[in-house]
């Protein structure tokens, strides 16, 4: 179905992105949706002076900073690319005539919806077990494609642990 949302007739203007630069950032209002074409992205807020990330995507992934974009509102979260990162941006505006469109569209951003509510639940699943091991061997069932397209660091910082932790665990 995203590959039906890509020839959909909607602009999608392509965009790249070098390593460490940011495609979103705190503050501001996300008018667009992306589709990673390649590369890697971090989705992460600032904790006073610690950076706590909460999504990655990566290619065939469909990202954005849901509550701005939804709600029309500044978000606190920052969109960086990991490594370069060809996206493809579609505006909100030509998003939501499209979905609203026909019913199948709007079946499939429902879909869509769906998908995030559920990983965010797992996610908070995540952050609330407290076992390290658990909470890795949950992340690599549920994304193994993860450790391949992610630095560790990043991935520790998502799991809360140490660089030294991730190590010993995907190790074990």
């Amino acid at each position: 179905m995203i590959q039906k949302l890509l020839e959909s007739g909607l602009h999608w203007e392509t965009k790249e992105f070098k390593r460490n630069e940011l495609l979103k950032t705190s503050g501001s209002i996300d008018t667009d949706i992306y589709f990673v074409e390649n590369g890697s992205v971090r989705i992460f807020m600032m904790d006073e002076d610690e950076e706590r990330i909460i999504r990655f995507g990566y290619m065939g992934n469909i990202i954005v900073s849901l509550d701005s974009f939804l709600s029309g509102k500044p978000s606190d979260l920052y969109i960086q690319a990991i490594k370069k990162t060809r996206v493809r941006t579609a505006s909100k505006k030509e998003f939501y005539e499209f979905i609203q469109s026909s019913e199948e569209h709007l079946k499939f951003w429902n879909s869509i919806l769906e998908d995030l509510v559920l990983q965010q639940m797992e996610r908070e699943k995540d952050l609330l077990i407290n076992s390290p091991k658990e909470r890795f061997e949950r992340v690599l069932k549920r994304s193994p494609k993860l450790f391949q397209e992610v630095p560790n660091k990043y991935i520790a910082n998502y799991l809360r642990m140490s660089p030294e932790t991730l190590s010993r665990l995907k190790k074990s």
